[in-house]
């Protein structure tokens, strides 16, 4: 469904269209099998883990492993501010839309991070990925009126059990479509772990490069939107903010 398509009364920005929603599902499970297979066993699109393993690195007094943890926390905490911060003059610059201009810029770092000799420190690649996950979560927050993260998948698989047991009690088909949507999520952030898995054995630290296509993808069909059908709402703010 496109972004500008009906849906009962409302509409909706492409960025909000739930084929972008997917392709960025997609791009972040073959980010997370990168740096899990490939970049120090680890896992950068969210960051419980890291703030679970800071508060035990704390109690058994390594304060050293702490203040490294600290790194990929601040990393993350700095692209949400970031994306607070930029929208406002990207918007009034008024070439393309900020959610635009973010994936471009995610299609460089990717492509950038692709080039690192397999020597290069671990913590290059996880930095920059945990930065742009960041600000990808913080933009990207409702396909079509859903509210659903692109990072990771806690929060869809909670809403795929809470909108199945609602269809299962009231009949509801609103409550059974949102359950397919979520679910429909969890299965494009799995093919993009899979492709990720393939992609490392054969190409090793250039299987970030299938991220980069994901996401010029992406940035066609928004930089398509922005400077056509939807040239008259690069001020419109998605739902969500």
């Amino acid at each position: 469904m496109g972004g500008t398509e009906e849906k009962g009364q409302e509409t909706f920005l492409e960025c909000e269209s739930s084929r972008v929603f997917a392709l960025l599902m997609m791009s972040s499970g073959l980010l997370g099998a990168f740096t899990y297979l490939l970049r120090g066993g680890v896992f950068c699109n969210a960051q419980t883990g890291n703030i679970l393993l800071l508060g035990l690195a704390l109690g058994q007094a390594q304060l050293r492993r702490a203040a490294y943890l600290l790194i990929p926390i601040t990393a993350y905490w700095l692209g949400a501010v970031v994306s607070e911060i930029l929208p406002v003059p990207v918007r009034r610059a008024g070439l393309l839309r900020w959610d635009t201009w973010l994936v471009g810029f995610e299609i460089l770092v990717t492509v950038l991070l692709g080039f690192l000799p397999e020597s290069a420190p671990f913590q290059i690649s996880q930095v920059a990925i945990n930065f742009i996950c960041s600000m990808q979560y913080n933009t990207f927050r409702q396909a079509e009126g859903v509210p659903m993260s692109t990072t990771f998948c806690t929060n869809n698989l909670r809403q795929v059990g809470i909108h199945m047991v609602k269809w299962v009690k009231k009949g509801s088909a609103a409550s059974l479509q949102r359950s397919l949507r979520y679910g429909g999520s969890l299965v494009m952030f799995v093919l993009g772990a899979a492709l990720g898995a393939v992609l490392c054995r054969f190409f090793a630290g250039r299987a970030i490069w299938g991220s980069s296509l994901l996401l010029l993808i992406v940035f066609a069909d928004l930089m398509y939107a922005d400077r056509t059908r939807e040239k008259g709402k690069l001020e419109q703010v998605p739902r969500g903010h």
